[in-house]
């Protein structure tokens, strides 16, 4: 009795923590779109909309051997679509080798800067640099091209990656993808 007792109890306590674990990533706020002064939006389709509220997180779901991820194309260069400089360097980054912005959960705090990942996309895989956040706190402000703030679960690859993927550039924009450390 006592064993069939503690098995029991052993599986609740199991499945109680992978319920926590599970909806540990929730939104933690919502942040309202503003209109971007004219001619300061960086990207027009994706600048943020004057009213509307955008989730923000300031976690990621758990890293695994095979991340589900949703990758993203960035500009890295001075001027482009990325905003500012790159957080780990506060330096711009040329588009034509492979780097990566995780979202803020992943990048936690830095830990991942000047690390390597590993992407993968349709039986193609790539090697790639960490050097910006995604982030996924703050957005349509000037600091943020007045894009909204990033989803929980983004790759943002530079040119260099979507290239290396094999992803036809008619394709560019979004993919379903998976990464994990290298």
């Amino acid at each position: 009795m006592k064993t069939i007792f503690l098995v029991l109890f052993s599986l609740l306590l199991i499945l109680f923590v992978s319920c926590i674990d599970a909806q540990s990533c929730n939104p933690s706020g919502k942040l309202r779109g503003k209109k971007p002064p004219h001619g300061k939006c960086v990207n027009d389709p994706d600048c943020c909309q004057p009213g509307k509220l955008y989730d923000t997180y300031t976690c990621s779901p758990p890293v695994t051997k095979q991340t589900k991820a949703i990758m993203t194309i960035n500009n890295f260069e001075k001027g482009g679509d990325g905003g500012g400089p790159s957080e780990c360097d506060n330096k711009y980054h040329s588009n034509d080798i492979p780097i990566v912005a995780l979202s803020t959960g992943w990048y936690n705090k830095g830990k991942r800067c000047f690390n390597y990942v590993n992407i993968h996309y349709k039986g193609k895989s790539v090697k790639a640099k960490v050097v910006d956040e995604c982030d996924t706190t703050m957005g349509c402000d000037d600091v943020h091209g007045y894009q909204p703030p990033c989803r929980n679960n983004i790759v943002d690859g530079s040119k260099a990656v979507w290239e290396a993927l094999g992803v036809p550039k008619s394709d560019w924009g979004e993919a379903d993808i998976t990464w994990s450390d290298a």
